[in-house]
């Protein structure tokens, strides 16, 4: 490289790992509070609510704060506008502090995790590196739809155009899901690049599909919300893989949410591990495949980020693919190892679509080849991506899952008396992964959460005071299912004084009738609480005939004893709380 490209090289990665460094954060909303001014959207906030919290008390929640949200897609994620002028950290702050809210993020900004393009010819070294040939003799990618969430695809492009689908731009919120970068197409091409077309590069997975996402500006910077949006979109119109090559991911609680939602529709979140050149000091993030990346000498490229966070490695250096406008180049970086990785996951998705996105992610990473040191590690994770033994892992007998999860409820506690909307948090996991977690009350269920922590929020005003059972139930993706044993909590919510009367009715004979012989009299009475404490009464010309507890009563009246005229027939229904009413009729003889 020249000392000119150098020094560019140089400032690029400077300026990249300063972005990177102000956007590297955990999901806790303390850990936000430092973060620059340009590293999140202004005006907004996302939020996810306990499972169980309606719209309806979340709406409230919100509008306490002057926020109003909206739902995205079909995940328990919420964008919140704020109002001008509003503090986006000081009501993200409020809104994790309340006990229904299982999280509040600020809308994070991210950045590509690449650097600008080199157009030269070159050779697609890393095919070979990750075995894909021997890959292809079994495995195509045929079937499997990869999302690009990036700047956009060039649709056009003569090496893409066959393996395009319909995308969307969540940016501008509309179908133009175009390049507007450069970026987007590079990187759908590293992953599925059209296979023997005579033209162009290969791919690793070159009969996959591409579902073009955009979810940057022009300048390559996306958001949280941007991006959570296009994993639930590609989720829910059946992409199994998605990939995304921005740097920060790792960590951030609403692409986390994303994640798993992506994982309860089968798929699987392929995501770049960053360009600082060091450890980037993020968590560890069990819900996305993050990947750092390799040279061809198989170590670790100098401008890779690197860290506990990292699960796996592939070839990002010098990457042959394709161009916006119908070229290619050759680029650099995890943005590139990334798709590379992904398309891998395509690979062994095609050869065995029955897997669950657990088992392929278990086969991936046991199937890396083991670099650095044994075992895992920080800078290749589990080891660089083999394509080759992945797909062969995943064609081969995979046991079958006969194991449940372990589930127990670790707050509220046993004999805890309750009131309210009352927090409940559950602590299930399993040997390959946990699907879902019900939570039961009285054996029916009330909440379902798909993401650790397993949180809910339980509206005890629905159960009656007394004593009450909540059990929760694990499930993983084989079916495998666990209870946590029923639990007993006592619900002493306050009941307002009764001071509606019942309503009776005097149903039979009507008023001003003419009777004769032997008469039915019939009486109903309702409640706002219910008939259980009822007591109701019939009178004939003030005199007691009749009395019974509940909503009915029926006499048989003999009319030959009472004397021609008029006669007065009066019923009185009495509740628990002492409220009366009465109804009268007048019949004739």
């Amino acid at each position: 490289m020249s000392n000119e490209k150098n020094a560019r090289f140089a400032l690029a990665m400077a300026a990249l790992s300063a972005f990177v460094a102000a956007a590297a954060f955990t999901p806790l909303a303390s850990a936000q509070s430092t973060a620059m001014t340009e590293g999140y959207v202004k005006g907004r906030v996302i939020v996810s609510a306990r499972p169980g919290v309606s719209d309806e008390k979340l709406a409230g929640i919100l509008a306490t704060n002057g926020g109003k949200g909206h739902r995205i897609g079909q995940t328990d994620l919420h964008v919140v506008e704020l109002p001008n002028g509003a503090s986006e950290v000081a009501v993200r702050n409020a809104l994790a502090r309340n006990p229904m809210v299982k999280f509040a993020e600020l809308d994070m900004r991210f950045k590509l995790a690449a650097t600008t393009n080199d157009p030269y010819l070159g050779s697609a070294w890393h095919l070979a590196r990750i075995d894909a040939p021997t890959a292809w003799e079994t495995a195509s990618g045929q079937g499997v739809t990869i999302a690009i969430l990036d700047t956009g695809v060039d649709a056009a492009h003569p090496d893409l155009a066959a393996q395009m689908v319909a995308g969307w731009n969540f940016h501008d919120n509309n179908a133009d899901s175009s390049d507007v970068q450069g970026h987007g197409t590079a990187v759908a091409g590293a992953a599925a690049a059209t296979f023997n077309n005579g033209i162009g590069v290969a791919s690793v997975a070159g009969a996959a599909k591409i579902m073009p996402i955009r979810v940057t500006d022009a300048n390559g910077y996306a958001s949280a919300s941007t991006i959570a949006q296009g994993i639930s979109w590609a989720a829910d119109r059946g992409a199994r893989v998605a990939n995304l090559s921005i740097s920060g991911a790792p960590g951030n609680a609403t692409i986390q949410t994303a994640a798993n939602y992506l994982r309860s529709k089968g798929g699987l979140l392929v995501v770049a591990a960053g360009n600082t050149g060091s450890d980037a000091g993020l968590p560890q993030d069990r819900t996305m495949v993050v990947v750092s990346a390799t040279g061809s000498a198989d170590t670790l490229a100098s401008w890779s980020s690197y860290g506990s966070y990292v699960t796996l490695s592939a070839p990002g250096d010098y990457i042959w693919t394709t161009t916006r406008g119908g070229g290619y180049g050759q680029w650099w970086g995890t943005s590139f190892a990334s798709p590379v990785a992904a398309g891998v996951v395509a690979l062994m998705m095609s050869a065995r679509p029955e897997l669950s996105p657990s088992q392929i992610e278990s086969l991936l990473y046991a199937s890396a080849t083991d670099l650095g040191a044994a075992g895992r590690d920080i800078y290749y994770g589990h080891g660089r991506v083999n394509a080759s033994a992945g797909v062969s892992a995943a064609r081969g007998t995979v046991p079958a899952d006969t194991q449940a999860p372990s589930v127990a409820i670790t707050s509220p506690a046993a004999g805890s008396v309750l009131a309210g909307l009352v927090a409940v948090d559950v602590n299930a996991i399993d040997n390959v992964g946990v699907n879902r977690v019900e939570l039961r009350v009285g054996g029916r269920t009330v909440a379902t959460d798909t993401s650790a922590p397993y949180q809910f929020a339980w509206d005890s005003t629905a159960t009656a005071n007394g004593d009450a059972t909540l059990e929760a139930y694990a499930f993983d993706a084989a079916g495998n299912a666990r209870g946590s044993g029923a639990m007993t909590v006592k619900v002493a919510n306050a009941v307002a004084a009764d001071t509606t009367a019942p309503v009776v009715r005097l149903l039979r004979p009507t008023d001003g009738s003419t009777v004769s012989g032997t008469v039915t009299i019939e009486v109903a009475a309702s409640d706002d609480r219910g008939t259980s404490g009822l007591r109701t009464t019939l009178f004939i010309n003030g005199v007691q005939v009749a009395g019974t507890t509940g909503g009915t009563l029926s006499y048989k009246w003999n009319t030959r004893k009472a004397k021609s005229g008029s006669h007065t027939l009066q019923a009185v229904a009495v509740d628990a709380a002492g409220n009366r009413s009465s109804a009268y009729v007048v019949v004739r003889k």
